[in-house]
């Protein structure tokens, strides 16, 4: 019998098995799950990883680091960069993919990104605007990329929800898997 600490141990949303083969939630931990959303955001553009060059531009153990790991376990060539790499313009243009959660507003700008890259905004910051007014806006400049790039997530709304559906899903499995309850993998 595990105990209450095992069970959140393996259900924290940093838990990714790497490398090679990713385990699932049926197998003992639930997936990170706002990499998994993101990656399934990547995966709904109908972005073939294989070779793909991709930069997850964020080092973070909440995102970055599991974003990098699903990514690798989908054969993709994953590079991982953050706010102080050096060319990191540079290394924004070589991605074909680029996955940003570095948490500074509209950091990447339209010109720092490969005409027909895909574009996972992860970052979601609130500016504000004067007189007590704010907005949303993520860490990629939206209006500059968009003539740029194949596809771009916005903020709000792009990863949030795919996000939700994973913890959802994570929700789902962990309730069973508590219950003792055997969950077929094609229910997910």
């Amino acid at each position: 019998m595990r105990s209450v600490s095992e069970k959140r141990r393996k259900m924290e949303p940093s838990t990714v098995e790497m490398p090679g083969e990713r385990r699932n939630a049926l197998r003992g931990y639930c997936s990170a799950g706002l990499a998994e959303g993101a990656k399934a955001a990547v995966l709904n553009q109908r972005a073939a990883l294989r070779g793909k060059r991709v930069l997850v531009l964020g080092r973070s153990t909440i995102v970055g680091r599991p974003m990098a790991a699903l990514l690798l376990a989908h054969d993709g060539t994953v590079t991982i960069a953050h706010s102080r790499t050096r060319d990191l313009v540079e290394e924004c243009r070589r991605a074909e993919i680029l996955i940003v959660a570095v948490g500074r507003p509209e950091l990447v700008r339209g010109d720092w990104l490969a005409p027909g890259a895909v574009v996972i905004d992860v970052g979601i910051n609130r500016v504000g605007l004067g007189e007590g007014r704010s907005r949303l806006v993520g860490d990629v400049a939206f209006a500059e990329a968009l003539g740029r790039v194949a596809a771009i997530t916005p903020v709000p709304g792009g990863v949030g929800p795919m996000t939700i559906a994973v913890l959802l899903r994570n929700t789902v499995v962990a309730a069973h898997r508590n219950a003792g309850l055997v969950l077929d993998e094609s229910a997910l």
